[in-house]
Formats: C-alpha cells, sequence, structure tokens
C-alpha cells in the first residue's frame, strides 16, 4: 500500500530542500515513472478516497503532489490536467490558512502547498499565492530556487491581464481572444 511518505520520497528523492529539474519541464521518461508508480493513485485522490491522508503535513503534501502536480504530468494538453485543481484548492486551504500544516514544512515542501493557487484562474487566490511565496523571500534556503517568487508574481500578472491562463485554452476547449492569441503567438508564458 502506498503511503504519503512513498510518494515524497519518490518526489524529494534528492532531499526536501532540492529543486529537481524534472519538476517544471517536460521530461517523458519522468513522466512515464509518475505514470507507472503512481497514475492509479492520482486517479484515486480525486475521488477522495485518500481523506484521510488530510490528517497530517505528510499526508497533505503528498495530496498536493497526486492533485496538482501529477495530473500535469500524465495529462499534458488536456482539461484531465487541471481536474483537481478546485478540490486540491480546498485542501490546500484547509491545511494553510486553517491549520497552518506549511509552517512545519521546508521552504521547497511550501512551494508545492502554494501551487495550487498559483495554478488558479481566480484573482483571490493568486493574490493568495503572491501573499504566500513571498512569506518565503527571507528564508535563505529559498535563495537556491531562483525565480519561484517571480513566477508567483508573473502567474498573477496573467491572471490580472486575461482572467484565466491563455495557455490552456486550447486543452480547456476555450477560445482564445485576439490579445490571448497575440500574447501566445508573441511566445507568452512564464
Amino acid at each position: 500500500m502506498t503511503t504519503p511518505l512513498n510518494v515524497l520520497a519518490f518526489w524529494f528523492a534528492d532531499g526536501p530542500d532540492t529543486f529537481r529539474d524534472a519538476w517544471f519541464k517536460r521530461d517523458d521518461a519522468f513522466d512515464a515513472e509518475i505514470r507507472a508508480r503512481y497514475g492509479d493513485l492520482a486517479a484515486v485522490a480525486r475521488t477522495d478516497a485518500l481523506a484521510s491522508w488530510r490528517d497530517s503535513a505528510a499526508g497533505v503534501l503528498a495530496l498536493a503532489i497526486l492533485m496538482d502536480q501529477f495530473p500535469r504530468n500524465l495529462h499534458r494538453g488536456s482539461a484531465e490536467a487541471f481536474a483537481a485543481d478546485p478540490m486540491m484548492r480546498d485542501i490546500a486551504r484547509d491545511a494553510v490558512l486553517g491549520r497552518r500544516i506549511d509552517v512545519g514544512l521546508t521552504p521547497t515542501q511550501r512551494v508545492f502547498l502554494y501551487l495550487p493557487f498559483e495554478h488558479s484562474e481566480a484573482m483571490a487566490d493568486q493574490d493568495l499565492s503572491v501573499a504566500l511565496f513571498e512569506g518565503l523571500r527571507d528564508d535563505p534556503r529559498m535563495a537556491r530556487q531562483d525565480g519561484t517568487i517571480d513566477y508567483a508574481w508573473r502567474h498573477r500578472a496573467v491572471i490580472a491581464r486575461f482572467g484565466r491562463f491563455p495557455h490552456r485554452n486550447v486543452a480547456m476547449g476555450r477560445p482564445s481572444t485576439a490579445d490571448e492569441a497575440a500574447w501566445l503567438a508573441a511566445g507568452g508564458g512564464f
């Protein structure tokens, strides 16, 4: 039986404060490993069958990996990549704002508990994301993760401008506005 600690040992294989290149760029081998090891569990997490994992910091963090990160690796280019986002935001909101579980995590681990807000297309979530990431700025361990806080601001700027992430439009079956199309054609991204 897979436990939260199994998921975290896989994701943070190089240590709880070491960023891995595979996390934020396409890596087909990494995606295949996620699919083989955790593809089924990521689907189970969306059914709330792992609700008991919410009782611990390790469990909540593992859920964030299973529901916010793994779907982006498993379902690139499809709406399925974002299907668990609302549920994970609710879990993260309770963990961060309700129970302050994040304070017991390393800064790198906190990033993954804060990403559900950065991935949201709601401005209030973007504001929360920026506030949470800015809270990491003075931690000396964050110096090794150049750009993390800046990415939160960049995501917020896209939502402030468009009200949504234009790069999701095709996957979500949404038509792009002329402004969005121009931004995407110019390499719009983060």
